[in-house]
């Protein structure tokens, strides 16, 4: 298995692993991208066997009212997606993935990573993000649906 910058080819195939993902119904509203919306951002891809499966991906900006966290202007990455294909999940991957996209980033002398998560499984992602990667909880937008119809 080898963690990659992606490629064109290997976009098509992350945007295939989106469509699962949406199907698993497993992140509040995900919605699959499309190629087109993939092209803006940097990827990196986790490839075995010539198939992508795993990827990580989002941009490079400079910070405006995020005082509480970081000086205005600074450069941060802001992670959009993270996803490992099923049968894939807790070997490591998402791990591997975001230590390559850090290594990255220092070399392109960025230092702050921001992410925002609407996985259903907050707990897992806590310990990921948190206990893992040492980040830090910015905010914390929580819900709760008052009818009498079920969450799904």
């Amino acid at each position: 298995m080898i963690i990659r910058k992606a490629n064109k080819e290997d976009i098509l195939q992350v945007v295939e692993l989106t469509k699962e993902w949406e199907k698993e119904n497993i992140t509040y509203g995900f919605v699959a991208d499309t190629y087109e919306e993939l092209l803006d951002y940097t990827c990196f891809v986790a490839v075995k066997e010539e198939k992508v499966i795993g990827f990580i991906f989002g941009k490079i900006y400079n910070s405006k009212n995020m005082g509480s966290i970081m000086p205005e202007g600074t450069p941060y990455f802001e992670v959009e997606e993270v996803y490992v294909k099923a049968g894939y999940r807790s070997l490591g991957l998402g791990s591997k993935l975001f230590l390559h996209l850090e290594e990255y980033l220092k070399s392109q002398a960025v230092y702050r990573i921001v992410l925002l998560t609407a996985t259903k499984d907050y707990e897992k992602a806590l310990h990921f993000y948190v206990n893992k990667f040492n980040m830090n909880v910015w905010s914390i937008r929580l819900f709760k649906n008052l009818d009498d119809k079920k969450e799904e």
